[in-house]
């Protein structure tokens, strides 16, 4: 005896997938400024001489930007969601490794969108 086939029919996608730092929880996504991912972090750390310092000018907690100058002045844009702006308190020094996306405040590291 078989049994009837049941077809399991394919759901439509409504809506496009939102992060859920989007709505104040933890962040669920590994884009450019959301969360770190260790495979990011370990390729950061393995590449030491592409780390540029810099001092933080301005950091937004409301909007999640942080703005760092350079040592040779140039003034980079970063947005995270994570909460990048929190540790990043303007006069900070910090660390940018601009390859894979990476801003290093004393201990912690950020995934960053340069924008």
């Amino acid at each position: 005896m078989t049994s009837p086939y049941s077809r399991i029919p394919a759901l439509e996608v409504r809506e496009r997938a939102v992060c859920m730092c989007d709505h104040g929880d933890a962040c669920s996504s590994f884009a450019p400024g959301h969360a770190l991912h260790l495979i990011q972090a370990r390729l950061a750390s393995a590449t030491p001489s592409d780390w540029a310092d810099a001092i933080v000018a301005e950091a937004d907690t409301r909007s999640g930007f942080v703005i760092v100058r350079t040592l040779t002045g140039e003034e980079i844009a970063l947005w995270n969601g994570t909460g990048a702006a929190q540790a990043a308190t303007p006069g900070t020094p910090v660390a940018l490794h601009e390859r894979y996306h990476v801003l290093a405040v004393g201990a912690q590291r950020f995934n960053v969108l340069r924008g």
